[in-house]
């Protein structure tokens, strides 16, 4: 079945346009990452999932309904961290998710769920004293709630320290082996990329990009980044590498021990022999070497930035080529 599907859908503010004709299509049991830059149009799409702001045009059907028709269905079967989660001051932590638990109308127990989250010894002590990091904690521990279907997660890892963004991805893990689709969003892109199956990229409120991050990098060219210790990194021997067709990039970046250098040179992935070759013709000792695919940054950054495949055109011929992020 499919967990989250967006047809056409367009959403005008007055003045602007938020979301523009957008497609986009989340398969249960995926672990989905959904990107953006600032005033992308990513925080109104995840609204119009959760039947906050409803499309100018189109249709948002989720866990299998209309999103607008059926939205109180929806939500029972629905976990939502949401960003900037504001607690109530004066309830302790239990009570909160003891609320949840009424709310979903479902058995659940409130102390092990805290418990999972890591502040089960803080259970009894009012939100308003909790930390940020403890806030968001309790707010996953909400979602969490019910086993739902579909986990709704924006910037679920602010501010957590990198044991709680660890503890965080662990359960995001636990909760897809569990089988419940996870739509993710965060700025902190090494995390989408260690959880998730699939990324989109939104821009301008279109969706440019959508594929796993194995084929964003195909579909950018396969560009990769590779790091060569040398004996020294003469000018003759650096011009060398950087006139070599496939080379878009060469750095020098010096050893402050004086034990030699290493070159940066960012190529593609069939050049690299040529770039060894042409250092040793050059004269250059080299020492070592290895490659270093494309990060998720480098792939949003090319995306975003206009210079990927698709990321002008428009989300047809992205999705056919199958730290801030908007809030």
């Amino acid at each position: 079945m499919t967990a989250i599907e967006l047809r056409g859908v367009t959403k005008e503010f007055p003045g602007a346009t938020a979301v523009r004709d957008l497609d986009l299509t989340v398969e249960e049991g995926e672990v989905y990452g959904f990107l953006g830059p600032n005033g992308a149009g990513k925080s109104t799409t995840i609204d119009m999932l959760l039947d906050l702001v409803r499309p100018t045009e189109g249709t948002v059907t989720v866990l299998g309904r209309d999103a607008r028709a059926e939205s109180v269905a929806i939500r029972r079967r629905t976990g939502v961290l949401p960003e900037g989660f504001s607690v109530y001051d004066r309830l302790s932590g239990r009570k909160h998710v003891e609320f949840a638990i009424r709310s979903k109308e479902v058995e659940a127990d409130a102390d092990a769920l805290l418990d999972r989250v890591g502040i089960r010894e803080d259970a009894d002590r009012k939100a308003g004293d909790y930390s940020k990091g403890m806030r968001q904690r309790l707010a996953l521990a909400m979602a969490l709630v019910g086993e739902p279907d579909l986990l709704v997660l924006d910037e679920p890892s602010s501010g957590l320290d990198p044991a709680g963004a660890k503890e965080m991805r662990a359960i995001v893990e636990a909760e897809a082996d569990r089988g419940a689709t996870v739509f993710f969003s965060s700025h902190v892109l090494g995390q989408v990329e260690a959880v998730c199956d699939r990324v989109g990229i939104l821009r301008d409120g279109e969706l440019v990009a959508e594929d796993s991050i194995d084929g964003l990098r195909d579909a950018v060219g396969g560009e990769e980044t590779l790091e060569i210790e040398v004996d020294a990194a003469a000018d003759p021997a650096v011009d060398a590498v950087r006139a070599l067709a496939g080379v878009s990039g060469v750095e020098t970046v010096a050893d402050g021990s004086g034990a030699g250098d290493t070159l940066v040179v960012n190529c593609e992935s069939g050049v690299k022999t040529g770039v060894i070759a042409a250092l040793a013709d050059a004269g250059v000792d080299v020492q070592d070497f290895h490659t270093r695919e494309a990060s998720l940054e480098d792939l949003f950054l090319a995306y975003t930035e206009g210079d990927a495949p698709g990321s002008a055109a428009g989300p047809d011929s992205a999705t056919d080529a199958d730290e801030e992020v908007d809030a």
